[in-house]
C-alpha cells in the first residue's frame, strides 16, 4: 500500500483510520489497531462522565508508548450539550488528533492547535470542505454516499475527486470500504487515506452485543436502509423488524416542528436524546426493539474477528 500523507501526518504504517462508532469504538479496539499500523478513534460521547474519558485518553497514551496514533470525535453542534467540557479534558490530556462532526469545527481547532493537536473536520461537500480548510483544519473527512450512519449524498469518486482538485489539505474518504480493492479504488481517487467504521463492529474487541456483531455478519449491503427515526439526520441502519414496524420517516409532527427555525434546534436535540438512547439499547441489551447503525460494507463481514485479523484481511 503507498504511502501517502496520512501515514506521515499521523506515523502510521497503514493510511487507515478505524473510524469512531458511537458505543461500539473503545479503547481496546483502538489499541489493537495501533499495535497493527493503523490509527484508531472514540466518540467522546462514548464516555458518560469527563472522568471516564480522561481514564481512556491515560490509557491509550500509556499503549501508545509502542507507536501508532489515536484519536476522539467531537460532536460540534448544540446537540451536545457536553462538547465544550469534552474539548476541553481532550486538550487537557493530550491525544493526536480529533475528529469534529455536526457543526462547525472553528473552537475546536483553536483550542486543539494550542496543543498540537491535529483537526480532522468531517464534510459532505466542497462548501463545507473549503470553510473548515479556511479554519484552519489539518484534513478532511469526506463523508460520502456509502458510509455508515450519518452519511453523506455523493459518491466516492464524485466527491473524492471535487475536494482533491478544490482544496489544498489532505482529504481521508470515509464510507465504502470493507476490503483492500476499496482502499485502493479511494486512494487511486486521490484520497490520503481511508476511515473504515462498519467492518469493525463484528470484532471480539467491539462493545456492543454478540447479536449486533451478528447482525453484522448475516446482512450484507443490500440489507442497509436510510432512518430519521434516530437523531432526526438521515442515518443508515440495518434493516430489521423493528426498524421496519416504527418506520424510517420522521412523524408529521417532527417534520412540522424541524421547519420552525426557532424550535428547530430543541427538536433536533430532543430527538438525538431519544434517538441515542434508542440506539444504546439496541446495542447493549438483546432485545426485539433493534436499531443496529452499520452501513453497507458489512457486505464483506464474514465472521466475528478480532481487531488484528480485520486489519489484515483489509491491508493483505
Amino acid at each position: 500500500m503507498k504511502s501517502v500523507k496520512l501515514n506521515k501526518l499521523l506515523n502510521i504504517k497503514y493510511p487507515i483510520i478505524q473510524a469512531p462508532m458511537f458505543l461500539v469504538s473503545n479503547t481496546k479496539m483502538v489499541i489493537e489497531a495501533m499495535k497493527s499500523g493503523i490509527a484508531g478513534c472514540i466518540p467522546a460521547l462514548n464516555y458518560k462522565t469527563l472522568k471516564e474519558l480522561r481514564v481512556a485518553i491515560k490509557e491509550l497514551r500509556t499503549a501508545k508508548l509502542e507507536g501508532g496514533s489515536f484519536g476522539f470525535n467531537l460532536i460540534v453542534n448544540k446537540s451536545n450539550i457536553k462538547y465544550k467540557d469534552q474539548l476541553k479534558v481532550i486538550c487537557e490530556e493530550g491525544v493526536d488528533f480529533i475528529i469534529t462532526s455536526l457543526g462547525s469545527p472553528e473552537e475546536t481547532i483553536n483550542q486543539a492547535h494550542k496543543k498540537n493537536i491535529k483537526v480532522f473536520c468531517d464534510v459532505t461537500d466542497l462548501k463545507f470542505a473549503k470553510k473548515v480548510e479556511s479554519l484552519g483544519a489539518d484534513a478532511i473527512i469526506a463523508v460520502n454516499n456509502e458510509a455508515g450512519g450519518h452519511r453523506g449524498a455523493i459518491s466516492p469518486k464524485d466527491l473524492i475527486t471535487e475536494l482533491v482538485k478544490n482544496c489544498t489539505i489532505p482529504v481521508i474518504s470515509a464510507g465504502g470500504v470493507g476490503c483492500k480493492a476499496d482502499i485502493d479504488k479511494m486512494l487511486s481517487y486521490g484520497a490520503e487515506g481511508v476511515s473504515v467504521g462498519s467492518p469493525f463492529i463484528a470484532s471480539l474487541e467491539a462493545s456492543v452485543t454478540a447479536e449486533y456483531k451478528q447482525a453484522c455478519v448475516d446482512n450484507g449491503a443490500d440489507d442497509i436502509i436510510m432512518t430519521e427515526r434516530i437523531s432526526g439526520t438521515p442515518c443508515t441502519v440495518i434493516n430489521t423488524p423493528y426498524v421496519q414496524k416504527i418506520g424510517t420517516k420522521q412523524s408529521w409532527i417532527e417534520s412540522f416542528l424541524n421547519k420552525n427555525k426557532k424550535l428547530k434546534k430543541w427538536v433536533k436535540l430532543i430527538r438525538f436524546l431519544i434517538g441515542t438512547n434508542t440506539v444504546t439499547n439496541a446495542a447493549t441489551k438483546a432485545t426485539y426493539k433493534t436499531v443496529w447503525v452499520a452501513g453497507p460494507s458489512i457486505e464483506y463481514t464474514k465472521a466475528i474477528l478480532p481487531v488484528k485479523e480485520i486489519i489484515e484481511n483489509l491491508v493483505r
